[in-house]
């Protein structure tokens, strides 16, 4: 009896599921710890293997290209037709810093699966989510018995991402003429659950900026002068009471402008997903929720931009009484931004709002870090279509719509390249990234090669003229 394509690619990945454990094992064994100096050569190691095994797997062009800090992977296997998309992946083979002391139970670089899970730091976050890639596009050609990929693929492996990617962006701009795509697919996200599958369409953004105020040249004493010079606390605490109205919305003027809204579509597609708001509060160690007037709470964390105090401070701090006037205060307060917004104009924004707010008499001094841009893919995206087809082809089941909180990143790839980021992970929440006893679920991994595996085929015939 013939198989069906779908058969046939999980016929391939059954028959090479023990060399293709083995082989991430091998990686995982890597330290690649960007965050800690004395691991540099692991990480360089790590660059090396990753190349090395994208040799082997069949990429014509396997490179490890240097930074100031640790090195990227960059490898491409061009397409026989020339009218196929170009697809670039985006991961990172770094990981967090991990010790037994730590909490683990078995050494976090020496692979053991337990059960049908696979416990290493980087099992889920991020090696074995780059990984299933180098099965998916052999089983893709197994299956089809294409000699090449129905896309010409690229792929680009990050060295510092659990570093905060402090290099990355110049390297993008830098190589922009090697990196150029027609879609970007990110491997570095999860999945709702085990049971609910779902592909993220959205990152929110972020900007964040450190504010000092200074009112007398030194704490002056609260008795001779209080009630008769400007506090720069009181100035602070004014500052943060008004940053946002009496319905939770942010109250810097032209803060939303641009904003990309909801569609009645996506809030439905969010309603529809399993949450239970107790269980996440009691992950959020919190007993009430708040926030934005109008919107449920996975909206306010998906959807909606926010702006919250990270630090604050100022005056005397330790036991007992010092009446004074202190001298400075500071707070530290972080935006995240959605679809629509830009980091420049929001911080143009705060400026001029932060200046309106203070008395006579208190300077200050304000300083913005490094912006991240929120990115987002629209529901009708063909390039989406064809990963959401290619999940539900592989898990069987109904795929649904999540976004990430966070920042990362995927926007700087779809900011330089002018490319669309989609999101393509199988890591559940379970899988305690960045905490003691890391896994991934065996069975997720190998959905994630079967998902790999049916992509390529799927874009190059509903999106041959994306380019």
């Amino acid at each position: 009896m013939s198989k069906t394509p779908d058969s046939a690619v999980r016929a391939y990945i059954e028959q090479h599921r023990a060399a293709f454990l083995d082989d991430l094992a091998e990686w995982l064994r890597i330290p690649s710890v960007s965050a800690q100096p004395e691991h540099a050569a692991d990480v360089r190691r790590s660059a090396d293997w990753l190349a090395a095994k994208l040799r082997e797997t069949g990429f014509p062009t396997c490179e490890v290209w240097s930074t100031p800090g640790a090195p990227a992977v960059f490898a491409e296997w061009p397409s026989d037709d020339p009218r196929a998309p170009v697809v670039l992946v985006y991961g990172h083979h770094d990981v967090q810093p991990a010790a037994r002391e730590d909490g683990w139970d078995t050494d976090p670089f020496e692979p053991v699966v337990r059960g049908n899970r696979l416990h290493a730091r980087g099992a889920a976050d991020d090696k074995g989510q780059v990984f299933f890639h180098t099965l998916g596009v052999r089983a893709h050609l197994a299956a089809t018995g294409r000699t090449t990929p129905a896309v010409h693929l690229k792929l680009l492996i990050e060295g510092e991402e659990e570093s905060g990617s402090p290099h990355f962006r110049d390297l993008v701009e830098a190589r922009k003429d090697r990196l150029t795509a027609d879609a970007v697919i990110v491997s570095d996200t999860g999945m709702w659950s085990e049971d609910t599958p779902t592909v993220c369409t959205g990152m929110r953004g972020l900007a964040e900026c450190e504010i000092q105020l200074y009112g007398p040249d030194q704490d002056i004493h609260s008795g001779s002068f209080g009630g008769a010079v400007p506090n720069p606390a009181t100035a602070v605490a004014r500052l943060v009471a008004a940053l946002h109205d009496e319905h939770a919305r942010v109250a810097v003027p032209g803060f939303y402008e641009g904003v990309t809204e909801l569609t009645e579509r996506e809030r439905e597609l969010f309603a529809e997903l399993p949450f239970d708001e107790e269980r996440w509060l009691r992950t959020a160690r919190s007993t009430a929720t708040h926030g934005e007037s109008g919107h449920t709470t996975l909206e306010r964390v998906w959807a909606r931009p926010t702006a919250e105090v990270n630090g604050i401070g100022g005056g005397y701090q330790g036991p007992g009484n010092k009446t004074i006037v202190p001298s400075s205060a500071m707070v530290k307060l972080s935006f995240r931004l959605v679809a629509g917004q830009d980091p420049d104009h929001i911080e143009k924004a705060v400026r001029t709002w932060v200046a309106e707010q203070l008395p006579a008499g208190v300077r200050h001094e304000i300083t913005f870090g490094a912006a991240t841009r929120p990115c987002l893919t629209p529901l009708d995206h063909p390039a989406l279509q064809s990963v959401v087809r290619a999940m539900g082809r592989a898990f069987e089941k109904e795929i649904r719509f999540t976004r990430e909180g966070g920042s990362g990143p995927a926007a700087d790839l779809q900011d330089v390249l002018a490319a669309p980021v989609l999101f393509l992970g199988i890591s559940v929440p379970s899988d305690g990234w960045h905490a003691p006893n890391e896994k991934v679920e065996i069975d997720l991994l190998l959905k994630g090669v079967e998902t790999s595996a049916h992509l390529w085929g799927d874009l190059a015939r509903n999106w041959r003229d994306a380019h």
